[in-house]
């Protein structure tokens, strides 16, 4: 017979067991009630994605410092990481995607030098994507070069030796200029000081960004606190005797993976694409492992609230984003643009939305923003409107809104140009990029959960938003009114009748967008009125009924990119008109000040031209290689820059010329030479305006036909308020 205690504890394990039953009874019928939409953000695990961007930094090549790089075996170990990642989450259908890049590995960098008093000072060094290796520690002599411009090598002899310049990218030039000069003037290799822009949370701070040039035109990096140890003993002696020690190597056409899993939905075919990569400098703990594991988080979210999506959710960790292609102004987001363009061309036609991420988990300023393509704007706005209940983080008292275009520093880029809208959440705005980022500051210090989770939440919901569309909601009329905007007349009577009867155009092509719009709005109201009535085979038969609509649409999308976006020397995105257009505002302004003698001002107008602000500051040869590589090289080198950049104006030997004068010569010369170069300029703005009027009525035209295609479903009746 069981003891008195024994009686006891069965049953109090009776009445628990009968409790437990009750909660999970009472809480299946608490689940039963709640929408798709809340079940999502029950099943939302934010220290699950925190873990596991914690657990992304655990592979590296440099032991001290971190980094997992295009091609390396950090990268390759991390992506086979993610991968049973995937698995174990449930996603479906894992793989990985064989891509090609040039690969760069960051073992080591290490500089060492012994001062007058004997004390031994060893330096950790960053590295830029270029080939050096040496044989253990080598001696070299050290010049400090000042800013590493042509004119502060006068008087220098830098051949086989280390060159030590101050480099502040974000507000003079990027690192390729004196880094090329370096290499021009024999030196061995180039280590920049962090002396602003970037790196400045903290006077040791190192910093990486792509290289954008040549891999045998080595260059590292130093921070400020140990480049003034080095300064301070240079102001004795001209040369200072180091040891280096490093490792960095980079190798041509290697293998790397994105890394893909899928829930599949009900249309096997059609797609949401949610992206971010993997590869990172130093740890990399926001930039960009907060967002892989958010796309991870979101993932297991929508696996464990039970949700079944009408279409494929794709997630994918890009690789070599950072960088992945030698001697290329566009050599980053190249794991991107090889996932769209060579291993799923394919997707163009399929893939209705990307879902970009960089850098979620910290707050970029006090207003949140969605990045977006013209044509998403709209909805964008709307489903921020349905959703503003959703909590905001304190972070953002401003609230939250939608910027347009996307820019060119992330992977959406690359796949808007492919033929897929895309998003990305802001993060480019704020402190952190010239404070933290690509520093080995990227830490969880600048960790905010409560940003964190309201992006999963925010971006989650999006996904399942996009996830309820029959056909796909672009509004172009949105590039049409960006396009009128940045039309000007400022020049002769024939350019402003040229305007003129393009505004006209757009004017017509923008009437029909708004219509196509106003079709496609009615026709998912339409679909998810029946959806919500469980009428799901009607509801799909309509959803079909769009497809060859859809199809036109993101052809017209994909055509749209092609013909009108373009990208200015510093990388912004503009139509393509603007890049003569502005050089023209330019000249006028050059001339002008020439005319009055104002040389100082006519050379600011004249920086502003292309990229003649280098002009001013490097060699020819320097000047011509990086203008060159950009005209004249093959698209497999190109990448997603291929083609964006249209006419280009040398004024190298003219600035030159210039500088050498004073206010008070004569500027006759060069004034007739100017007018020459406004002639060229204005035949080609003059093309640019016919292009975009063609552009424009083809543009029309498929509308029209796209319209004609949706026009059964443009007059159904809806219930009011049903939205």
């Amino acid at each position: 017979m069981p003891r008195f205690d024994e009686r006891f504890y069965c049953g109090i394990m009776n009445r628990d067991i009968r409790w437990d039953n009750e909660k999970s009874a009472l809480q299946t019928e608490e689940m039963e009630k709640m929408t798709a939409e809340e079940k999502l953000l029950k099943a939302l695990d934010v220290r699950y994605s925190y873990r596991l961007a914690k657990r992304m930094e655990e592979k590296k090549t440099n032991p001290v410092l971190g980094y997992r790089t295009a091609g390396s075996l950090a990268e390759l170990e991390t992506g086979d990481m993610l991968m049973r990642e995937m698995e174990e989450i449930g996603l479906q259908n894992v793989r990985k995607d064989e891509i090609k890049v040039d690969s760069w590995e960051f073992q080591k960098a290490q500089l060492e030098f012994q001062d007058d008093d004997g004390v031994v000072h060893t330096f950790e060094l960053g590295a830029y994507q270029t080939q050096f290796e040496t044989d253990g520690k080598e001696e070299f002599s050290l010049v400090y070069v000042g800013k590493g411009t042509q004119r502060d090598y006068d008087g220098l002899d830098v051949e086989g030796k280390l060159v030590l310049a101050d480099i502040n990218q974000r507000e003079e030039w990027w690192i390729n200029f004196p880094v090329y000069q370096a290499h021009l003037k024999g030196a061995k290799a180039l280590i920049a000081v962090q002396a602003g822009g970037y790196g400045e949370i903290d006077e040791e701070a190192l910093n990486a960004q792509d290289i954008a040039g040549p891999k045998d035109a080595p260059a590292f990096s130093i921070s400020w606190k140990d480049a003034q140890i080095l300064k301070a003993e240079l102001k004795e002696k001209k040369e200072l005797k180091v040891k280096l020690d490093a490792v960095s190597r980079v190798r041509k056409d290697q293998k790397t993976y994105n890394i893909l899993g899928e829930i599949t939905g009900k249309n096997k075919e059609r797609m949401i694409l949610l992206s971010a990569h993997y590869d990172s400098y130093f740890d990399g703990f926001q930039d960009d492992n907060t967002a892989v594991s958010m796309i991870l988080g979101i993932a297991k979210g929508f696996i464990q609230s039970g949700y079944q999506p009408q279409n494929t959710i794709v997630f994918c960790a890009m690789a070599a984003e950072e960088w992945g292609v030698v001697d290329s102004k566009y050599d980053w987001s190249i794991g991107a643009y090889e996932e769209m363009f060579t291993v799923h061309p394919e997707w163009r036609g399929k893939v209705i939305a990307d879902l970009n991420f960089e850098l979620p988990a910290l707050a970029h300023g006090k207003k949140d923003a969605i990045h977006s393509t013209y044509e998403y704007v709209k909805f964008l706005e709307k489903f921020l409107h349905e959703i503003k209940d959703l909590k905001m983080p304190e972070a953002y008292p401003d609230g939250i809104e939608v910027q347009a275009p996307i820019e060119t520093w992330s992977d959406d880029f690359s796949i808007a140009i492919a033929g897929i809208p895309s998003m990305v959440n802001e993060f480019s705005t704020g402190s952190f990029m010239e404070t933290h980022y690509h520093s080995q500051f990227d830490n969880d210090v600048y960790y905010d959960e409560e940003v964190y989770r309201f992006h999963h939440e925010l971006y989650g919901l999006l996904a399942m938003k996009i996830d309820q569309l029959a056909i796909v909601a672009l509004d172009f009329s949105n590039v049409f009114r960006h396009l009128k905007k940045s039309l000007r007349v400022e020049f002769e009577q024939e350019d402003e009748a040229a305007v003129k009867m393009l505004k006209e155009k757009i004017r017509g092509a923008k009437a029909v967008a708004k219509e196509v719009y106003a079709e496609i709005s009615q026709i998912n109201k339409r679909y998810r009125k029946l959806r919500k009535k469980g009428k799901e085979k009607e509801a799909e038969k309509i959803r079909e009924s769009m497809d060859p609509a859809e199809q036109k649409l993101l052809a017209l999308f994909k055509k749209e990119q092609d013909m009108l976006v373009r990208l200015n020397w510093h990388d912004e995105v503009l139509f393509p008109q603007e890049a003569a257009q502005k050089n023209l505002q330019y000249l006028d302004r050059a001339i002008e000040h020439l005319r009055d003698g104002k040389l100082h001002y006519a050379l600011q107008s004249l920086y502003r031209i292309d990229n003649n602000r280098y002009a001013f500051l490097f060699e020819e040869e320097v000047y011509q290689h990086f203008t060159e590589y950009v005209l004249h090289q093959p698209k497999e080198r190109l990448k997603w820059g291929a083609g964006r950049i249209v006419h280009h104006e040398n004024l190298y030997r003219l600035v030159r010329g210039l500088m050498e004068k004073q206010e008070g010569d004569s500027f006759e010369e060069e004034i007739a030479y100017l007018e020459k170069v406004r002639q060229q300029q204005r035949t080609w703005y003059q093309e640019d305006l016919v292009y975009v009027m063609q552009a424009v009525d083809e543009m029309k035209k498929l509308l029209e036909d796209t319209k004609e295609d949706m026009r059964i479903y443009g007059n159904s009746e809806f219930v009011p308020g049903d939205e």
